[in-house]
């Protein structure tokens, strides 16, 4: 192999561009050595790999993400990005509490039905015979807490138990008991364009109904305030308002009846199902609620607001599961149907937290298909009461703070 020269130095541009794929080649080699040789001396020391696995994690905008501080007593309000599951631990559990004591406090959090840092669909627990001694269930027990402080699979469901009581105190009609059944009215702006994709909502929420608004000659121009007022009086527990902009879906208003609050979100990539490859056709079935991602005191009225939405009871013969996975502020919202297959022979079994299979499902798989529609929500503002005309007043706004790493759901 020739000298190899600084490409820039070469006048011909023929030579110059052969001279810089020498250079690219012989970085390659260098690079590809390098790895060939970690990997051997990584197989005869693995603790020298997972090493380097800690030490090589991307830097991302969830992990720089900062959180507000605030006193285990003190009051929470919507305008504070605050964990309130780290806020509910530290109340329950010490600085000063040993090994042992934090597996009974744990346990005990199981027990009231609080999320653990492992998915409860993929946490096994630890049978114990009653012959052995104490010493192997502690043992036991401290394994288990290693293997779910290194779990790679966090579990992001949203516990409904963290709602604050000042959250509630000041919402009390979003908070209050339902004395009816989720009724929803789904209407659209004046003159609208979006009439199909407003009666798709009518199947992604269950019991619900739709209304075109217009301004014809014999019309009259209803307020959402007025709307509201009629819906409330006919049993509608929610009113659902499709914008639009440029004939595209832009934008869902949510209004929890009687008196509010109302909620603002911004619609991005609406995909409607024919779009959508292999897409199955709903059956009408009452869905499952899947609420990911929600942790701050403003999150958790989100996720409570879509909650009193969708009916507390599903129709589990009907296999839907409508997901509002939060990230980064983005509510990511997927309708899908799953059924349970028997795993094809080129696939791996599920794994539980220790890597293993987990027993009684070896041969089983979950298979998914995409009802639609696929879309993305945004919250923009909350406001107080039903909108008016004028002097409107709001509980949150977005667009308040200016720093990347600090988010409100």
């Amino acid at each position: 192999m020739g000298i190899l020269r600084d490409p820039r130095s070469i006048p011909n541009k023929i030579k110059r561009h052969e001279q810089l794929l020498k250079l690219k080649k012989a970085k390659e080699t260098v690079t590809r050595d390098d790895r060939l040789r970690r990997r051997r001396t990584e197989d005869k020391n693995p603790k020298l790999r997972e090493e380097r696995r800690q030490r090589n994690v991307p830097a991302t905008i969830d992990s720089k993400r900062t959180w507000d501080e605030v006193d285990r007593d003190g009051d929470v309000n919507l305008g504070l990005s605050v964990d309130l599951q780290s806020i509910k631990r530290r109340k329950v559990e010490p600085e000063d509490l040993t090994k042992k004591d934090h597996v009974v406090v744990q346990k005990k959090m199981e027990e009231e039905g609080e999320d653990s840092d492992v998915d409860s669909m993929l946490d096994e627990d630890l049978e114990d015979d009653e012959e052995k001694d104490e010493e192997e269930k502690d043992d036991k027990e401290d394994t288990e807490i290693r293997a779910r402080q290194s779990s790679p699979a966090r579990s992001t469901a949203t516990d409904m138990t963290m709602t604050p009581e000042s959250l509630q105190s000041s919402f009390p009609s979003l908070f209050a008991p339902l004395e009816h059944p989720p009724k929803v009215l789904i209407t659209t702006s004046i003159n609208s364009t979006l009439k199909s994709q407003a009666r798709v909502l009518t199947s992604f929420f269950p019991n619900s109904h739709f209304v075109p608004r217009n301004t014809h000659f014999h019309a009259h121009k209803y307020s959402i305030k007025e709307i509201a007022s009629f819906a409330s009086n006919r049993n509608y527990t929610t009113v659902v308002v499709l914008n639009e902009d440029l004939k595209r879906p832009s934008g869902l208003d949510i209004i929890h009846l009687p008196s509010g609050p109302m909620f603002h979100f911004s619609i991005s990539n609406w995909i409607e199902a024919a779009k959508l490859p292999g897409h199955g056709n709903p059956t009408g079935h009452d869905p499952e609620l899947i609420l990911n991602g929600f942790r701050t005191p403003l999150g958790m009225l989100t996720a409570h607001l879509f909650r009193t939405v969708f009916p507390p009871q599903p129709e589990l013969q009907g296999r839907t599961v409508v997901t509002l996975h939060n990230q980064r502020d983005y509510i990511f919202v997927r309708r899908h149907r799953y059924i349970f297959r028997d795993k094809r022979a080129t696939e791996k079994s599920v794994q539980g937290v220790d890597g293993k299979p987990v027993k009684g499902v070896e041969d089983v798989r979950t298979g998914l298909q995409e009802l639609g529609p696929r879309f993305t929500l945004k919250l923009r503002r909350i406001d107080k009461g039903i909108q008016r005309s004028s002097g409107q007043e709001w509980e949150w706004k977005g667009k308040m703070e200016k720093v990347r790493t600090r988010f409100a759901l």
